[in-house]
């Protein structure tokens, strides 16, 4: 009988250069119904702001419902592993839906571990080529709100131009919760290492919520304080075979975040100079230096933990309302150690080929998006 698979032509090639063959897709979900926490729990939680646990703790559960039944799916088909694990968060009147989808893959080796990761087939390869075994997809979640403090407050901070710290302080919080709960699932797991690290921020029933996910792993060559504390990678699979292949290994996915308001410069001054052609000078600066403090920290904390260099930084701005701005650096703190090599002495040109999509758009009287909402 015919094989159902979602993993692409490219997935499957780098799957058989590590002795692994295709299987079934299999799909985990599970339907609640978020009536009570998103309004009446959310709404007395408001009130404080920072992270809604009710609202977190929910969503968790309906995650980690779904996933598991997605691996006893598995289970059934006999898969040594299940490969590209995605979750999806659906809305329905009122209930939520909690999604996960993956492709199963079998072992030529009957002995193989049971894993599942949350990379997709390609960047499996890169992992396990660079020596991470792959363990368990690992997540880790908070569900949050600016609250009346972001309201307030909020209006009467953003008469002073510069940093709002109490909301920096706000946001790093809820950052750092999220990957702290992740490194946690993953050293339950066994492993001393979470690579491939995918950050998302989505809105949800009045609140935000920000998902880490990644794949918990092990390396042989990582120190035992790793499986106390498992190091941090938000590198793709590429950049973390060739990071490997030079010697280097992830120590911390460091995160710095700062809120900062445009003050009346911003709201008022802006305004008026926005009639006119020409740079805002004050708003280049006040961008320029939150940016530069941001990297600064991330500097000083990798100083910290005895890390070399932080590689693949990555900047973000975003406005959130009331003339306040979020700057949000995030990178990958690394070091080089003894025993940190590639298996191989190249990556294949199936592992680092982005598949392309061959569905083109069509009229089918209604609109699909990628979240299946017409």
């Amino acid at each position: 009988m015919a094989k159902v698979t979602g993993l692409s032509g490219n997935e499957i090639f780098c799957l058989a250069l590590k002795n692994y063959s295709a299987g079934e897709i299999v799909v985990g979900n599970s339907v609640n119904s978020m009536g009570f926490l998103g309004g009446i729990g959310a709404g007395l939680k408001n009130m404080l702001g920072g992270e809604i646990t009710q609202v977190t703790a929910a969503i968790h559960e309906g995650r980690a419902n779904a996933f598991e039944r997605m691996r006893k799916e598995a289970a059934q088909h006999g898969a040594s592993g299940v490969a590209g694990v995605s979750s999806e968060l659906r809305s329905f009147s009122g209930s939520t839906e909690f999604l996960f989808v993956g492709s199963c893959v079998h072992a030529r080796d009957a002995s193989s571990r049971f894993f599942t990761t949350a990379g997709d087939a390609q960047e499996l390869y890169c992992h396990m080529d660079a020596g991470y075994e792959p363990i368990q997809h690992a997540f880790g979640n908070i569900a949050y709100s600016m609250g009346v403090g972001g309201g307030i407050m909020g209006s009467l901070k953003t008469l002073v131009r510069g940093e709002i710290t109490e909301y920096s302080n706000i946001f790093n919080t809820t950052r750092h919760k999220a990957l702290e709960r992740l490194v946690s699932q993953a050293k339950a797991d066994g492993a001393n290492a979470v690579v491939g690290i995918r950050t998302t921020i989505l809105p949800w029933m009045g609140t935000h919520e920000m998902l880490m996910a990644g794949t918990a792993s092990r390396h042989s060559a990582l120190p035992a304080s790793a499986d106390g504390t498992p190091v941090t990678s938000d590198l793709t699979g590429e950049e973390l075979w060739a990071m490997t292949s030079l010697g280097y290994a992830p120590v911390k996915l460091l995160m710095s975040t700062s809120i900062y308001s445009l003050g009346v410069v911003g709201g008022f001054m802006a305004a008026f100079k926005s009639f006119t052609k020409g740079e805002i000078s004050d708003l280049t600066t006040l961008i320029h230096d939150a940016r530069e403090i941001a990297i600064a920290r991330l500097k000083d904390e990798a100083d910290e933990l005895g890390a070399e260099e932080v590689v693949g930084v990555k900047t973000y701005i975003a406005e959130i309302g009331s003339g306040l701005v979020e700057f949000m650096a995030i990178g990958t703190a690394v070091k080089k150690m003894p025993g940190f090599a590639v298996k191989s002495a190249g990556l294949p040109a199936q592992a680092i080929s982005r598949d392309k999509d061959t569905w083109m758009d069509g009229d089918f009287g209604f609109s699909l998006d990628r979240n299946g909402s017409s």
